[in-house]
């Protein structure tokens, strides 16, 4: 049996790799795509099985090109993901803390570990991708310069880690929809995502909400976006726990039709496994 080939944004090495393996083991086949378009192009056109994107992150919240794309294409999700992110400060092997000047990485991963850097007195230059500056450094060494990225990047591009776990915030997840053709199988443990919208009247919303309310269904996400084609009205994406087969989610989802101006089931998927909070995590999270 041929192994799955899945797609994601970024270089070899990328976080979004990292979740690759996580969910679907080493045995994976990946296939890097330069932007999140790409990635569903390349499921689309058979290039790739599945693709990974990453949809919401802890510390930086949603990522809204993503959401956008689901809505404009018909793939469906087949799981989720959620990633520890652990940034790594790498360099050339042989290079020390006090050899470094700076360090190179995606401006997302500068600022997540800012008070890492501001201790050294490091320059901070903002480069296209984690990975990519792995790869850059690893292809032209320079004294003086380190990257933040995965460990696997470290292991892709022989660079050595001369400190791990360098973020701000331990408690750094990214979640992940895993995307692909057709309908996933059901599962019992699962999650629902869709995106809806109202007609523009008073209490337009909590009807649709209440359709879940009623039937005790839990939402875990709402979150609102600006519809392209008609400005000032917007489209809610919407998770709840269940599979949209489930009688109570089912009759919601019917209830749901009566009641918005559209509605596009994005996909019933297997619900991802939340990591446990280290007790760090949680200190940090009541400090904010």
């Amino acid at each position: 049996m041929s192994r799955p080939v899945v797609a994601f944004q970024g270089e070899h090495g990328a976080f979004s790799e990292e979740a690759i393996h996580q969910h679907f083991g080493d045995e994976v086949e990946t296939l890097p795509c330069h932007s999140f378009e790409d990635i569903f192009a390349a499921v689309e056109e058979g290039r790739a099985q599945y693709g990974a994107v990453p949809v919401e992150n802890s510390v930086a919240g949603s990522i809204n090109k993503a959401y956008d794309l689901l809505l404009e294409h018909d793939l469906k999700i087949w799981g989720e993901i959620f990633l520890r992110v652990r940034h790594n400060l790498m360099s050339v092997p042989g290079t020390t803390l006090e050899d470094i000047r700076v360090v190179r990485s995606h401006p997302q991963a500068l600022a997540q570990c800012e008070r890492f850097l501001n201790r050294y007195g490091w320059q901070a230059k903002p480069w296209y991708d984690t990975a990519g500056s792995a790869k850059d450094l690893a292809a032209d060494p320079q004294p003086g310069v380190a990257v933040i990225a995965s460990k696997l990047a470290a292991q892709i591009y022989g660079l050595e880690i001369l400190a791990p776990g360098i973020e701000d915030l331990t408690f750094n997840y990214t979640r992940f929809f895993v995307i692909g053709r057709g309908e996933p199988p059901h599962t019992q443990i699962a999650k629902t995502s869709l995106v809806f919208a109202t007609a523009h009247t008073p209490g337009a919303l909590v009807a649709c909400l209440n359709e879940f309310a009623s039937r005790g269904i839990n939402l875990t996400k709402l979150e609102s976006r600006p519809r392209r084609n008609r400005p000032w009205h917007y489209v809610f994406y919407l998770d709840f726990e269940g599979h949209w087969q489930d009688e109570r989610q089912r009759e919601a989802l019917v209830g749901l039709l009566a009641r918005a101006a559209f509605v596009k089931l994005l996909g019933s998927y297997p619900a991802a496994q939340m990591p446990a909070m280290t007790n760090g995590s949680q200190a940090e999270l009541l400090q904010i």
